[in-house]
């Protein structure tokens, strides 16, 4: 015996639902889950990862698609990967109180660890640990805001934390006195958590100064330690403050 399904209609499971209203209809798209807010913060660019099919619909659950007269009547389009961009990037994200619980605390502990990794106690010229920030955050009483970019949202808990902790957002300039037989096989591994290379010289040791994204201090630490068995040295000899008007975050 087979089952008529209308061929308007399309079953999906494990789906994350993101829904917008325009010229009085509703729009759907099903996307896959934990991927909207990946694409939202530009941690994902594969829009394939993103969207479980590019189409619209007018309820996901139902399995029911939007005609496409109602969508070029919306969105003065026919293009469904364009309309599912607009939905993607504007409409509403519907999940559970749970899913929403979940989503949040993760983000809350994303934001921490961005900050983690960009900001030093400008006393000790060291990063804090993220449980601090944690802490710290839940001080201020920081609520996370689930429409706006993890990135974002650190700029704002720097600031905020700036007001009760000394906090700054700075590069660490480091000197590293490198074994010469080390020096070549560790500076390639060192390459990918350097942000400025100041100077490098090659005499009895290798010997380097450079700027680091404090988050990557124990990192470096750590593999120069381990790589030369404890002959190399490592040394913090300033911070280089990010000037106040740059807002971005790598």
């Amino acid at each position: 015996m087979s089952i008529f399904t209308p061929t308007n209609q399309i079953r999906l499971t494990n789906v994350a639902i993101v829904r917008m209203k325009r010229a009085g209809k509703r729009f759907e798209i099903a996307c896959y889950k934990n991927k909207v807010m990946s694409w939202r913060n530009g941690a994902e660019k594969d829009l394939d990862e993103v969207l479980q099919t590019h189409t619209v619909f007018t309820n996901v659950s139902k399995g029911q698609v939007a005609k496409k007269e109602d969508c070029v009547a919306a969105f003065q389009t026919d293009n469904l990967t364009d309309i599912c961009k607009q939905i993607l990037a504007k409409g509403e994200l519907q999940v559970s109180d749970k899913e929403r619980h979940a989503q949040l605390e993760q983000m809350f502990r994303d934001i921490a660890t961005i900050v983690v990794e960009k900001c030093v106690n400008p006393e000790t010229k060291r990063p804090y640990t993220v449980n601090l920030i944690e802490r710290a955050m839940k001080d201020v009483h920081y609520s996370v805001k689930a429409n706006k970019s993890t990135k974002q949202q650190a700029l704002e808990v720097i600031r905020l934390l700036k007001e009760s902790m000394q906090i700054e957002r700075a590069h660490m300039r480091l000197r590293l006195r490198i074994p010469i037989k080390d020096g070549k096989r560790l500076k390639e591994k060192l390459k990918p958590l350097i942000k400025v290379m100041e100077s490098e010289e090659f005499a009895e040791d290798l010997d380097v100064v450079c700027l680091i994204d404090p988050g990557c201090f124990r990192e470096i630490d750590e593999l120069i330690r381990h790589e030369t068995k404890g002959k190399a040295s490592l040394e913090v000899l300033s911070l280089k403050e990010v000037e106040e008007g740059d807002e971005k975050l790598e």
